[in-house]
Protein backbone atom coordinates (compact mmCIF):
# COMPACT_ATOMS: atom_id res chain seq x y z
CA UNK A 1 0.00 0.00 0.00
CA UNK A 2 1.34 3.44 -0.97
CA UNK A 3 2.12 5.61 2.01
CA UNK A 4 -0.07 8.71 2.26
CA UNK A 5 1.45 12.09 2.99
CA UNK A 6 0.68 13.42 6.47
CA UNK A 7 -0.52 16.58 4.71
CA UNK A 8 -3.09 14.82 2.52
CA UNK A 9 -6.34 16.81 2.37
CA UNK A 10 -9.72 16.41 0.76
CA UNK A 11 -10.42 19.22 -1.70
CA UNK A 12 -13.53 20.76 -3.16
CA UNK A 13 -14.82 24.11 -4.39
CA UNK A 14 -13.27 26.73 -2.12
CA UNK A 15 -12.50 24.34 0.73
CA UNK A 16 -9.89 21.89 1.88
CA UNK A 17 -10.50 19.37 4.64
CA UNK A 18 -7.47 18.14 6.54
CA UNK A 19 -7.43 14.55 7.71
CA UNK A 20 -6.78 12.89 11.07
CA UNK A 21 -3.73 10.71 11.63
CA UNK A 22 -4.27 7.51 9.62
CA UNK A 23 -2.30 4.27 9.65
CA UNK A 24 -1.74 4.73 5.92
CA UNK A 25 0.31 7.83 6.73
CA UNK A 26 2.80 5.86 8.82
CA UNK A 27 4.90 2.77 8.15
CA UNK A 28 3.48 0.76 11.08
CA UNK A 29 1.11 0.87 14.04
CA UNK A 30 4.09 1.10 16.37
CA UNK A 31 5.34 4.10 14.43
CA UNK A 32 1.88 5.65 14.58
CA UNK A 33 1.96 5.51 18.35
CA UNK A 34 5.49 6.90 18.46
CA UNK A 35 5.15 9.85 16.12
CA UNK A 36 1.67 11.12 16.96
CA UNK A 37 2.21 14.85 17.50
CA UNK A 38 1.79 16.43 20.90
CA UNK A 39 -0.67 19.28 21.36
CA UNK A 40 -1.16 21.82 24.10
CA UNK A 41 -3.99 24.15 25.03
CA UNK A 42 -4.48 26.83 27.66
CA UNK A 43 -8.05 27.29 28.99
CA UNK A 44 -8.70 30.37 31.10
CA UNK A 45 -11.54 31.13 33.53
CA UNK A 46 -11.83 34.56 35.19
CA UNK A 47 -12.41 35.93 38.69
CA UNK A 48 -10.83 33.12 40.67
CA UNK A 49 -12.73 30.24 42.30
CA UNK A 50 -14.30 29.10 45.56
CA UNK A 51 -11.13 27.53 46.95
CA UNK A 52 -12.94 25.41 49.55
CA UNK A 53 -14.61 23.40 46.80
CA UNK A 54 -11.64 23.27 44.46
CA UNK A 55 -8.47 21.88 46.07
CA UNK A 56 -8.27 18.24 47.24
CA UNK A 57 -7.20 17.84 50.85
CA UNK A 58 -4.77 15.01 50.15
CA UNK A 59 -1.64 15.13 47.98
CA UNK A 60 -0.31 12.29 45.85
CA UNK A 61 -2.32 9.60 44.10
CA UNK A 62 -4.94 9.01 46.78
CA UNK A 63 -7.26 11.99 46.96
CA UNK A 64 -10.95 12.74 46.74
CA UNK A 65 -12.11 15.18 44.11
CA UNK A 66 -13.98 18.06 45.77
CA UNK A 67 -17.41 19.13 44.56
CA UNK A 68 -16.24 21.51 41.86
CA UNK A 69 -13.89 18.97 40.28
CA UNK A 70 -16.27 16.00 40.59
CA UNK A 71 -17.22 16.11 36.85
CA UNK A 72 -13.60 15.13 36.12
CA UNK A 73 -13.89 11.78 37.91
CA UNK A 74 -14.09 9.85 34.58
CA UNK A 75 -10.77 11.48 33.63
CA UNK A 76 -8.95 11.07 36.94
CA UNK A 77 -6.30 8.95 35.22
CA UNK A 78 -5.59 11.90 32.90
CA UNK A 79 -5.59 14.58 35.61
CA UNK A 80 -3.01 16.53 37.57
CA UNK A 81 -4.27 18.97 40.19
CA UNK A 82 -1.51 21.52 40.87
CA UNK A 83 -1.50 23.72 43.96
CA UNK A 84 0.95 26.35 45.18
CA UNK A 85 1.56 28.02 41.80
CA UNK A 86 1.73 31.81 41.68
CA UNK A 87 1.42 34.64 39.13
CA UNK A 88 3.56 37.27 40.86
CA UNK A 89 3.27 39.71 37.96
CA UNK A 90 -0.51 39.80 38.42
CA UNK A 91 0.16 41.41 41.80
CA UNK A 92 0.28 45.22 42.06
CA UNK A 93 4.04 45.41 42.63
CA UNK A 94 3.60 49.14 43.19
CA UNK A 95 0.99 49.75 40.47
CA UNK A 96 -2.13 49.88 42.65
CA UNK A 97 -5.58 48.55 41.60
CA UNK A 98 -6.14 46.57 38.41
CA UNK A 99 -5.81 42.94 39.47
CA UNK A 100 -8.16 41.59 36.82
CA UNK A 101 -6.34 43.16 33.89
CA UNK A 102 -2.94 42.15 35.26
CA UNK A 103 -4.11 38.58 35.92
CA UNK A 104 -5.21 37.78 32.40
CA UNK A 105 -2.20 39.40 30.74
CA UNK A 106 0.30 37.83 33.15
CA UNK A 107 -1.09 34.26 33.12
CA UNK A 108 0.84 33.02 30.07
CA UNK A 109 3.47 35.77 29.87
CA UNK A 110 4.78 35.96 33.43
CA UNK A 111 5.21 39.67 32.73
CA UNK A 112 4.07 42.81 34.53
CA UNK A 113 1.65 44.78 32.37
CA UNK A 114 2.45 48.44 31.86
CA UNK A 115 -0.31 50.42 33.54
CA UNK A 116 -1.82 52.37 30.69
CA UNK A 117 -5.16 52.76 28.97
CA UNK A 118 -3.48 54.17 25.88
CA UNK A 119 -1.82 52.66 22.84
CA UNK A 120 1.52 52.08 24.61
CA UNK A 121 0.52 48.72 26.09
CA UNK A 122 3.25 46.27 27.08
CA UNK A 123 3.19 42.80 28.57
CA UNK A 124 5.32 39.90 27.31
CA UNK A 125 5.38 37.08 24.77
CA UNK A 126 3.02 34.33 25.94
CA UNK A 127 3.86 30.63 26.21
CA UNK A 128 1.55 29.64 23.35
CA UNK A 129 3.19 32.14 21.02
CA UNK A 130 6.69 30.99 21.97
CA UNK A 131 5.58 27.53 20.92
CA UNK A 132 3.99 28.87 17.73
CA UNK A 133 7.22 30.61 16.78
CA UNK A 134 9.15 27.38 17.30
CA UNK A 135 6.89 24.65 15.89
CA UNK A 136 4.02 26.50 14.23
CA UNK A 137 5.34 25.92 10.71
CA UNK A 138 4.51 22.21 11.03
CA UNK A 139 0.76 22.90 10.74
CA UNK A 140 -1.62 25.01 8.64
CA UNK A 141 -2.21 27.34 11.59
CA UNK A 142 0.65 28.18 13.92
CA UNK A 143 -1.88 28.61 16.73
CA UNK A 144 -5.60 29.00 17.34
CA UNK A 145 -7.08 31.65 19.66
CA UNK A 146 -10.73 31.25 20.63
CA UNK A 147 -13.07 32.39 23.40
CA UNK A 148 -16.65 32.89 24.49
CA UNK A 149 -16.65 36.59 25.30
CA UNK A 150 -15.52 39.30 22.92
CA UNK A 151 -13.43 42.17 24.20
CA UNK A 152 -12.07 45.51 23.16
CA UNK A 153 -8.42 46.11 22.40
CA UNK A 154 -8.51 49.74 23.50
CA UNK A 155 -10.03 51.89 26.24
CA UNK A 156 -9.89 51.75 30.04
CA UNK A 157 -11.37 48.52 31.41
CA UNK A 158 -9.78 48.14 34.85
CA UNK A 159 -8.43 50.98 37.02
CA UNK A 160 -6.33 52.56 34.30
CA UNK A 161 -5.41 49.37 32.44
CA UNK A 162 -6.24 48.95 28.75
CA UNK A 163 -9.07 46.59 27.81
CA UNK A 164 -6.46 44.66 25.80
CA UNK A 165 -5.04 43.30 29.07
CA UNK A 166 -8.33 41.98 30.50
CA UNK A 167 -9.42 40.30 27.25
CA UNK A 168 -6.16 38.74 26.00
CA UNK A 169 -4.16 35.76 27.21
CA UNK A 170 -2.17 35.32 24.00
CA UNK A 171 0.56 37.87 23.16
CA UNK A 172 2.60 37.59 19.94
CA UNK A 173 5.01 40.31 21.10
CA UNK A 174 5.13 42.36 24.29
CA UNK A 175 2.96 45.02 22.61
CA UNK A 176 0.77 42.88 20.35
CA UNK A 177 -2.02 40.78 21.92
CA UNK A 178 -3.58 38.18 19.64
CA UNK A 179 -7.30 38.73 19.19
CA UNK A 180 -9.49 35.71 19.89
CA UNK A 181 -12.41 34.56 17.74
CA UNK A 182 -15.66 34.08 19.65
CA UNK A 183 -17.95 33.01 16.80
CA UNK A 184 -17.86 29.22 16.27
CA UNK A 185 -19.14 29.54 12.69
CA UNK A 186 -16.26 31.84 11.78
CA UNK A 187 -13.78 29.47 13.43
CA UNK A 188 -15.21 26.59 11.39
CA UNK A 189 -15.03 28.63 8.18
CA UNK A 190 -11.48 29.64 8.96
CA UNK A 191 -10.39 26.06 9.48
CA UNK A 192 -11.90 24.83 6.23
CA UNK A 193 -11.98 27.75 3.78
CA UNK A 194 -9.46 27.63 0.96
CA UNK A 195 -7.69 30.75 2.21
CA UNK A 196 -7.63 29.73 5.85
CA UNK A 197 -9.04 33.14 6.74
CA UNK A 198 -12.72 32.23 6.78
CA UNK A 199 -13.48 34.52 3.85
CA UNK A 200 -13.74 32.15 0.87
CA UNK A 201 -16.79 33.62 -0.88
CA UNK A 202 -17.55 30.49 -2.90
CA UNK A 203 -17.93 28.45 0.28
CA UNK A 204 -19.52 30.99 2.59
CA UNK A 205 -22.21 31.85 0.05
CA UNK A 206 -23.43 28.27 0.15
CA UNK A 207 -22.42 27.27 3.67
CA UNK A 208 -25.94 27.53 5.01
CA UNK A 209 -27.43 25.35 2.28
CA UNK A 210 -24.91 22.56 1.77
CA UNK A 211 -22.54 20.61 3.92
CA UNK A 212 -18.80 21.06 3.65
CA UNK A 213 -18.72 17.32 2.99
CA UNK A 214 -20.76 17.79 -0.19
CA UNK A 215 -17.85 19.72 -1.67
CA UNK A 216 -15.23 17.07 -0.90
CA UNK A 217 -17.34 13.96 -1.47
CA UNK A 218 -15.63 12.93 -4.71
CA UNK A 219 -12.19 13.32 -3.22
CA UNK A 220 -13.30 11.37 -0.13
CA UNK A 221 -14.66 8.54 -2.29
CA UNK A 222 -11.37 8.31 -4.15
CA UNK A 223 -9.34 8.27 -0.93
CA UNK A 224 -11.46 5.53 0.64
CA UNK A 225 -10.44 3.20 -2.16
CA UNK A 226 -6.87 3.42 -0.90
CA UNK A 227 -7.54 2.77 2.81
CA UNK A 228 -7.70 -0.34 4.96
CA UNK A 229 -10.57 -1.23 7.29
CA UNK A 230 -9.26 0.53 10.38
CA UNK A 231 -8.55 3.74 8.50
CA UNK A 232 -11.96 3.60 6.81
CA UNK A 233 -13.64 3.51 10.21
CA UNK A 234 -11.48 6.34 11.50
CA UNK A 235 -12.18 8.49 8.43
CA UNK A 236 -15.93 7.86 8.65
CA UNK A 237 -15.93 8.79 12.35
CA UNK A 238 -14.05 11.99 11.57
CA UNK A 239 -16.36 12.98 8.72
CA UNK A 240 -19.40 12.19 10.87
CA UNK A 241 -17.94 14.45 13.55
CA UNK A 242 -17.52 17.31 11.08
CA UNK A 243 -21.08 16.93 9.88
CA UNK A 244 -22.45 16.82 13.44
CA UNK A 245 -20.71 20.12 14.21
CA UNK A 246 -22.25 21.60 11.07
CA UNK A 247 -25.71 20.51 12.20
CA UNK A 248 -25.22 22.05 15.62
CA UNK A 249 -23.96 25.28 14.09
CA UNK A 250 -27.02 25.35 11.85
CA UNK A 251 -29.34 24.83 14.82
CA UNK A 252 -27.59 27.63 16.73
CA UNK A 253 -28.06 29.98 13.77
CA UNK A 254 -31.68 29.14 12.92
CA UNK A 255 -34.08 31.93 13.92
CA UNK A 256 -36.53 31.07 16.69
CA UNK A 257 -38.76 34.10 16.00
CA UNK A 258 -42.02 32.77 14.53
CA UNK A 259 -42.35 35.98 12.49
CA UNK A 260 -39.15 35.31 10.57
CA UNK A 261 -39.67 34.67 6.83
CA UNK A 262 -39.88 31.04 5.81
CA UNK A 263 -36.44 29.63 5.09
CA UNK A 264 -34.63 32.61 6.66
CA UNK A 265 -31.28 32.01 8.29
CA UNK A 266 -29.70 34.03 11.04
CA UNK A 267 -26.44 35.80 10.24
CA UNK A 268 -23.32 34.15 11.59
CA UNK A 269 -23.45 34.86 15.31
CA UNK A 270 -22.51 33.35 18.62
CA UNK A 271 -25.05 31.05 20.30
CA UNK A 272 -27.17 32.67 22.98
CA UNK A 273 -26.98 29.54 25.12
CA UNK A 274 -23.76 29.74 27.14
CA UNK A 275 -23.30 26.00 27.52
CA UNK A 276 -23.83 25.43 23.80
CA UNK A 277 -21.29 28.15 23.05
CA UNK A 278 -18.64 26.59 25.31
CA UNK A 279 -19.20 23.14 23.83
CA UNK A 280 -19.09 24.33 20.23
CA UNK A 281 -15.82 26.17 20.79
CA UNK A 282 -14.43 23.07 22.47
CA UNK A 283 -15.50 21.08 19.41
CA UNK A 284 -13.57 23.50 17.20
CA UNK A 285 -10.43 22.97 19.25
CA UNK A 286 -10.81 19.17 19.20
CA UNK A 287 -11.40 19.18 15.44
CA UNK A 288 -8.34 21.38 14.81
CA UNK A 289 -6.20 19.04 16.94
CA UNK A 290 -7.62 15.89 15.37
CA UNK A 291 -6.88 17.10 11.84
CA UNK A 292 -3.49 18.49 12.92
CA UNK A 293 -4.47 21.93 11.68
CA UNK A 294 -2.72 23.33 14.74
CA UNK A 295 -1.04 21.94 17.83
CA UNK A 296 -1.43 25.04 19.99
CA UNK A 297 -4.63 26.65 21.24
CA UNK A 298 -5.77 29.26 23.76
CA UNK A 299 -9.40 29.24 24.87
CA UNK A 300 -10.70 31.99 27.16
CA UNK A 301 -14.04 30.97 28.67
CA UNK A 302 -14.64 34.64 29.53
CA UNK A 303 -12.70 37.87 29.98
CA UNK A 304 -11.12 38.70 33.30
CA UNK A 305 -13.51 40.74 35.44
CA UNK A 306 -16.47 39.44 33.44
CA UNK A 307 -19.76 40.26 35.13
CA UNK A 308 -22.09 38.13 33.02
CA UNK A 309 -24.77 36.19 34.86
CA UNK A 310 -25.40 32.45 34.61
CA UNK A 311 -29.18 32.33 34.58
CA UNK A 312 -29.08 28.92 32.92
CA UNK A 313 -27.92 27.47 36.26
CA UNK A 314 -29.97 29.79 38.45
CA UNK A 315 -27.28 32.40 39.10
CA UNK A 316 -28.80 35.77 38.25
CA UNK A 317 -26.11 38.02 39.71
CA UNK A 318 -22.98 38.96 37.78
CA UNK A 319 -19.89 36.74 38.13
CA UNK A 320 -17.53 39.57 39.12
CA UNK A 321 -20.04 40.94 41.59
CA UNK A 322 -20.37 37.54 43.24
CA UNK A 323 -16.63 36.99 43.33
CA UNK A 324 -16.47 39.78 45.93
CA UNK A 325 -18.51 37.60 48.26
CA UNK A 326 -17.23 38.85 51.59
CA UNK A 327 -17.34 35.22 52.80
CA UNK A 328 -21.13 35.23 52.60
CA UNK A 329 -22.29 31.63 52.26
CA UNK A 330 -25.00 32.25 49.65
CA UNK A 331 -22.62 34.12 47.35
CA UNK A 332 -19.86 31.54 47.78
CA UNK A 333 -22.33 28.79 46.89
CA UNK A 334 -23.19 30.60 43.66
CA UNK A 335 -19.51 31.04 42.80
CA UNK A 336 -19.07 27.30 43.29
CA UNK A 337 -21.97 26.65 40.90
CA UNK A 338 -20.26 28.79 38.25
CA UNK A 339 -16.93 27.03 38.89
CA UNK A 340 -18.54 23.63 38.44
CA UNK A 341 -20.44 24.76 35.34
CA UNK A 342 -17.12 25.66 33.70
CA UNK A 343 -15.52 22.40 34.81
CA UNK A 344 -18.43 20.53 33.23
CA UNK A 345 -17.59 22.25 29.94
CA UNK A 346 -13.98 21.12 30.43
CA UNK A 347 -15.17 17.55 31.05
CA UNK A 348 -17.18 17.66 27.81
CA UNK A 349 -14.05 18.65 25.88
CA UNK A 350 -12.00 15.90 27.53
CA UNK A 351 -14.65 13.39 26.51
CA UNK A 352 -14.35 14.51 22.89
CA UNK A 353 -10.56 14.20 22.95
CA UNK A 354 -10.63 10.81 24.67
CA UNK A 355 -13.11 9.42 22.14
CA UNK A 356 -10.74 10.11 19.24
CA UNK A 357 -8.42 7.15 18.66
CA UNK A 358 -4.86 7.98 17.69
CA UNK A 359 -2.25 5.30 17.20
CA UNK A 360 -2.49 2.87 20.10
CA UNK A 361 -4.06 5.49 22.36
CA UNK A 362 -6.30 8.53 22.17
CA UNK A 363 -5.93 12.16 21.19
CA UNK A 364 -6.17 13.11 24.87
CA UNK A 365 -3.11 10.94 25.58
CA UNK A 366 -1.12 13.20 23.27
CA UNK A 367 -2.41 16.48 24.71
CA UNK A 368 -1.50 18.81 27.55
CA UNK A 369 -4.59 20.81 28.53
CA UNK A 370 -3.88 23.51 31.13
CA UNK A 371 -6.99 24.91 32.80
CA UNK A 372 -7.15 27.64 35.40
CA UNK A 373 -6.95 31.29 36.33
CA UNK A 374 -4.40 33.87 37.44
CA UNK A 375 -6.78 34.94 40.21
CA UNK A 376 -7.02 32.70 43.26
CA UNK A 377 -9.83 33.82 45.52
CA UNK A 378 -11.70 36.60 43.72
CA UNK A 379 -12.70 38.22 46.99
CA UNK A 380 -9.09 38.61 48.09
CA UNK A 381 -7.65 39.37 44.66
CA UNK A 382 -4.75 37.09 45.50
CA UNK A 383 -2.54 35.56 42.83
CA UNK A 384 -0.93 32.74 44.78
CA UNK A 385 -2.11 29.12 45.10
CA UNK A 386 -3.82 29.47 41.74
CA UNK A 387 -6.52 26.99 40.68
CA UNK A 388 -4.60 24.99 38.10
CA UNK A 389 -5.26 21.69 36.34
CA UNK A 390 -3.18 19.85 33.75
CA UNK A 391 -4.95 17.15 31.76
CA UNK A 392 -3.62 14.66 29.24
CA UNK A 393 -0.44 12.62 29.27
CA UNK A 394 1.61 14.76 26.89
CA UNK A 395 2.48 11.80 24.68
CA UNK A 396 3.53 9.72 27.68
CA UNK A 397 5.74 12.44 29.20
CA UNK A 398 3.44 13.22 32.15
CA UNK A 399 2.45 10.95 35.04
CA UNK A 400 -1.18 11.81 35.74
CA UNK A 401 -3.73 10.85 38.39
CA UNK A 402 -2.13 12.95 41.13
CA UNK A 403 -2.44 16.10 43.23
CA UNK A 404 0.93 17.86 43.36
CA UNK A 405 1.67 20.55 45.94
CA UNK A 406 4.48 22.99 45.15
CA UNK A 407 6.32 25.41 47.39
CA UNK A 408 4.66 28.74 48.05
CA UNK A 409 5.26 31.34 45.31
CA UNK A 410 6.42 28.82 42.71
CA UNK A 411 5.94 30.69 39.41
CA UNK A 412 3.23 29.28 37.18
CA UNK A 413 5.58 30.19 34.33
CA UNK A 414 7.67 27.18 35.42
CA UNK A 415 4.74 24.99 34.35
CA UNK A 416 4.67 26.66 30.93
CA UNK A 417 8.41 26.02 30.45
CA UNK A 418 7.86 22.37 31.33
CA UNK A 419 5.11 22.12 28.73
CA UNK A 420 7.20 23.90 26.09
CA UNK A 421 9.99 21.37 26.65
CA UNK A 422 7.57 18.54 25.95
CA UNK A 423 6.42 20.24 22.75
CA UNK A 424 9.98 20.49 21.46
CA UNK A 425 9.84 24.28 21.82
CA UNK A 426 12.37 24.83 24.58
CA UNK A 427 12.92 28.30 25.99
CA UNK A 428 15.54 29.35 28.51
CA UNK A 429 13.16 31.65 30.36
CA UNK A 430 9.57 32.89 30.27
CA UNK A 431 8.65 36.02 32.20
CA UNK A 432 9.35 35.49 35.90
CA UNK A 433 10.13 31.77 35.56
CA UNK A 434 12.82 30.30 37.79
CA UNK A 435 13.14 26.85 36.18
CA UNK A 436 11.01 23.81 35.39
CA UNK A 437 8.44 22.08 37.58
CA UNK A 438 9.74 18.85 39.05
CA UNK A 439 7.82 15.58 39.31
CA UNK A 440 5.50 16.07 36.30
CA UNK A 441 6.78 12.97 34.59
Amino acid sequence: MTLLSRRTVLRGLGVSLSLPLLEAMLPSLDAAAAVAPRRMAFLYVPNGVNNASWFPKEAGKTFDLPATLAPLEPYRDQLLVLSGLTADKARPNGDGPGDHARAMSAWLTGAQARKTAGANIRSGVSADQLAAQSIGKATKFASLEIGCESGRQAGNCDSGYSCAYSSSISWRTESAPVAKETNPRLVFDRLFSASGKGDAASYKAAAYKRSLLDYVSEDAKSLKGRLGGSDLRKLDEYLDGVREIERRLERAETPTDSKAPAGAKAPASTPKDRGQHLRLMGDMMALAFQADLTRICTFAFANEGSNRSYREIGVNEGHHELSHHGRKADKMEKIQKIDRYNVEALAYLLGKLKAIKEGSGTLLDNCMIAYGSANGDGDRHNHDNLPTLLLGKGGGSITTGRHLKFDKNTPIANLWLSMLDRMGAKAEKLGDSTGRLKDLG
